[in-house]
């Protein structure tokens, strides 16, 4: 029978609580390496081999996501952004949490507290409740942030039909919704039809403005059958078209879940000759608290800028680099009381590629469940979680590529007579442009600043223009 600690001389004593010592702590770290195999060295070997097998099974599926990754970016974002597999993946993080703990606190008894001095018993308890806390901490926040996109994913997007690219391009309608006590029914602010390569992700951004008189309907679509001749209604404006529809719902399938907002499509389609994927409505005071999550925007400010509406100016929007919170992200993209209707619209561009471009996944990640809930209060859209996958890769690419963009305003186009042949002849010119600088056939040019920024309106660089 071994000696007892008691019955061993003092310097065997020590010899033997260090030597205890260094083996707890390699315990410890056994496991946070590579669960299970302290039990395997030390312990009951069988629960040390099942918890390997899964602790190198995770690994290799995690390997196998970065390979995805790198390969196929977007099969790799369609898994991660798929119901299904999200709450299977927040329940192996909640059990891996609790099984992880366990095995540290096998561990730390395999260890043999009992053989070492006080003061490196309550190191060794230290550490490994440290190592506990550490380890089931970070798996549960991790199970919590997939809960919160699985809960974003399905309360933000449904399970509809996906539609595949329109000749090669997907285009999305950007709605800024806008709707409060002294207007009647809900009226777009900013219309934008975003056009985006399948393949590389360029993107143009077509600006419609909302004073835009008597558009037209594609053929066989029910505004067509009723204004065949184009919008007529008064106001006779696109951005009634909204209001128009929503007021005479019967006119529209019973399929059709929102008919303002399939009537502004079919607008939309009939000014430009695109057809359309999908939609997204931006609440424009919900897009306050998202840029608020991001941290603010960084924008160039061309010219003074109010806060406020004319006769209640309250502050100003100085002119240079600023980075702006939500509050006068908003103003900076909605405010016209000291310039029109095509200034605001052109801002609202530069706002845009702001986004795009300093939403980084740093950010996202960082600032998850803030953004996350700012989405909720931001946008309605029609496009089904499928497709995430697709346009998370698309917008991926088109960060690093310039944005160009058409916006049908004076003097390209008078918004009370417009001439809509030289609309889509604008439209293809620019998706023209586009294939060309895809293909390397011609570079595409850059847009100039000005001290009203209108040159944001029609460029094939929005970020220099901007």
């Amino acid at each position: 029978m071994p000696a007892s600690p008691d019955a061993l001389g003092p310097d065997v004593q020590v010899r033997s609580a260090r030597l205890q010592f260094r083996r707890a702590l390699t315990l410890i770290g056994m496991t946070l390496l590579a669960p299970g195999s302290a039990q395997v060295a030390a312990g009951n070997k069988r629960i040390g081999h099942i918890a390997l097998r899964i602790w190198l099974g995770a690994v290799a599926v995690l390997l196998a996501l970065v390979v995805v990754y790198l390969g196929w970016r977007a099969t790799a974002f369609t898994l991660l952004t798929n119901t299904g597999v999200l709450g299977g993946l927040r329940l192996v993080l909640i059990v891996a949490a609790f099984a992880w703990a366990a095995l540290l606190i096998d561990a730390w008894r395999l260890g043999n507290p009992p053989a070492m001095g006080q003061r490196q018993r309550l190191a060794v308890v230290s550490i490994d409740g440290m190592a506990c806390v550490v380890v089931t901490g970070a798996l549960l926040f991790a199970s919590h942030l997939v809960a919160v996109q699985k809960d974003f994913i399905e309360f933000m997007f449904g399970d509809g039909h996906a539609v595949g690219a329109f000749d090669g391009r997907y285009n999305v309608l950007l709605l800024g919704a806008d709707s409060g006590k002294t207007r009647v029914g809900l009226r777009p602010d900013s219309i934008t039809l975003a056009s985006i390569d399948e393949d590389s992700g360029r993107t143009i951004l077509f600006g419609l403005p909302r004073n835009l008189e008597h558009v037209p309907f594609p053929d066989g679509s029910v505004m067509n059958q009723r204004f065949p001749q184009g919008f007529n209604a008064s106001p006779d404006y696109l951005n009634a078209v909204n209001t128009w529809a929503t007021e005479h719902p019967g006119l529209f399938p019973a399929d059709v879940d929102d008919p303002g907002i399939e009537a502004t499509m079919e607008a939309v389609e009939g000014v430009t000759g695109l057809r359309i994927n999908y939609y997204a409505m931006i609440n424009l005071y919900g897009f306050r608290s998202l840029v608020d999550a991001m941290g603010g925007l960084t924008l160039h400010v061309p010219e003074r800028v109010p806060v406020g509406r004319l006769g209640d100016i309250r502050d100003w929007i100085e002119p240079g680099t600023q980075h702006l919170d939500g509050f006068h992200t908003l103003w900076f993209a909605r405010s016209r009381a000291t310039s029109d209707d095509y200034s605001r619209m052109a801002r609202q561009k530069c706002v845009m590629s702001a986004m795009l471009k300093q939403l980084s996944p740093q950010t996202a990640i960082t600032h998850f469940e803030a953004i996350a809930s700012a989405g909720k209060q931001l946008m309605s859209t029609d496009m089904p979680a499928s497709e995430l996958g697709t346009f998370a890769d698309l917008a991926l690419k088109a960060k690093s590529l310039p944005i160009a963009t058409v916006s049908f305003v004076p003097p390209l186009i008078k918004t009370y007579d417009p001439d809509f042949g030289v609309i889509h002849t604008l439209v293809g010119q620019a998706i023209e442009r586009a294939d060309a600088a895809d293909s390397g056939d011609k570079p595409a040019t850059h847009g100039q600043r000005r001290s009203a920024n209108k040159s944001a309106n029609v460029t094939d660089n929005l970020a220099a223009a901007c």
